[in-house]
C-alpha cells in the first residue's frame, strides 16, 4: 500500500523572467524567505523540483537564479509555475494564528450556530483574501476573508458574518 504523500503549500510562484541570463521574478506568499531559498517542489503532488538561490528584493518581488537556468529562454518556460514546500518544513503557527490551506475543510455556521456549509478553497485574486463557501446543495460563493465577515475560527469549525444580500 502507498503512503499517501505529505500535503504541500505553495510559497512561491515565477511570475516572469528578468534579464538575459536566466533570472526569474518571485512572488513569495511565505513570511519565512529562507522556505523559499533551496529545493521547491513545482507541483502540489509530483516529483518534479527545482533549486533557487534568491538574490536581492524589488519592490513586489524577489529575484531568484534557478539551477540550470541560464538563459531568458529556458526561465520564460517557467512563467506562471507555483513553488511549493512540504507541510512538515513550516514553522507551527503561534495561538491565534493558522496557514490559509489549514482552513480547507472547515464546517462554516452562522453567528445563530445555524450550518452554512465548508470552505472548499481561499483564494486572493488580488484585492484581498476571499474565502469559497460550498453550501449544502446550492452553488458556492465568496466571502471576503475580514474581521467583520470571519467572527471565529476553531479547529474543526468557522463562523462567519453573511452580508446582507450577498446569498439568498
Amino acid at each position: 500500500m502507498t503512503k499517501p504523500p505529505e500535503p504541500r503549500i505553495c510559497v512561491a510562484k515565477i511570475t516572469t523572467a528578468h534579464g538575459v541570463r536566466g533570472l526569474v521574478k518571485l512572488k513569495i506568499y511565505a513570511e519565512d524567505i529562507a522556505l523559499i531559498d533551496g529545493a521547491l517542489f513545482t507541483e502540489e503532488t509530483g516529483d518534479n523540483t527545482i533549486t533557487l538561490t534568491l538574490k536581492s528584493a524589488t519592490n513586489k518581488f524577489w529575484l531568484a537564479e534557478i539551477e540550470g537556468i541560464t538563459d531568458r529562454t529556458q526561465a520564460e518556460k517557467l512563467r506562471g509555475t507555483d513553488l511549493y514546500v512540504a507541510r512538515s518544513a513550516l514553522p507551527a503557527p503561534d495561538e491565534d494564528e493558522f496557514y490559509m490551506n489549514d482552513l480547507v475543510g472547515l464546517k462554516v455556521t452562522d453567528e445563530t450556530g445555524a450550518p452554512i456549509g465548508e470552505v472548499i478553497a481561499v483564494e486572493n485574486f488580488g484585492a484581498s483574501d476571499l474565502i469559497e463557501i460550498q453550501p449544502n446543495g446550492a452553488d458556492s460563493f465568496y466571502l471576503p476573508f475580514t474581521d467583520d465577515t470571519v467572527i471565529e475560527i476553531t479547529e474543526d469549525a468557522m463562523t462567519v458574518s453573511i452580508p446582507d444580500g450577498l446569498i439568498d
